[in-house]
């Protein structure tokens, strides 16, 4: 079953079960997977449905900061209700050791000195398994050493 139906399986059975927050979370994921699709006029596959719940991930995180900066923890806590729901499907996310061994190897692959080399070769192989804003600051920090 492909994460898109999987998606929307879920929402129905939230439907089903009453659970308001859940499906609101749910609902707006799909809103901004649709809109996605009517933008670019193409059907998303796993890859580019990956990539839209971690842009709403990111956002949550930073509307979590936003509030928690406001003392809103009511909203804050509801931003985090969100981030757990989106989190679900997901893939694992690597360990620290993990990055730091696929930055290794992008290194000795490329040869690269630069951030810029090393950041297109890990997007993509680390793509919605790793906090790219992590990714970066550890790449900094290897190159700067």
């Amino acid at each position: 079953m492909s994460l898109k139906l999987q998606i929307n399986e879920d929402m129905k059975s939230a439907m089903r079960a009453k659970e308001t927050a859940r499906l609101g979370a749910l609902r707006l994921l799909l809103a901004a997977i649709k809109q996605r699709e009517v933008d670019e006029r193409i059907e998303l596959d796993d890859a580019a449905v990956l990539a839209v719940i971690e842009k709403q991930v990111k956002q949550r995180r930073d509307s979590v900061a936003q509030y928690e900066q406001a003392k809103r923890e009511d909203l804050a806590s509801a931003e985090r209700f969100e981030i757990e729901v989106l989190s679900a499907y997901m893939p694992a996310q690597m360990s620290a050791d993990e990055i730091d061994a696929a930055i290794d190897a992008a290194i000795a692959e490329t040869g690269a000195a630069g951030i810029g080399k090393l950041m297109g070769p890990l997007k993509t192989k680390l793509a919605g398994r790793a906090d790219m804003s992590l990714v970066s600051a550890r790449v900094k920090a290897k190159l700067s050493a």
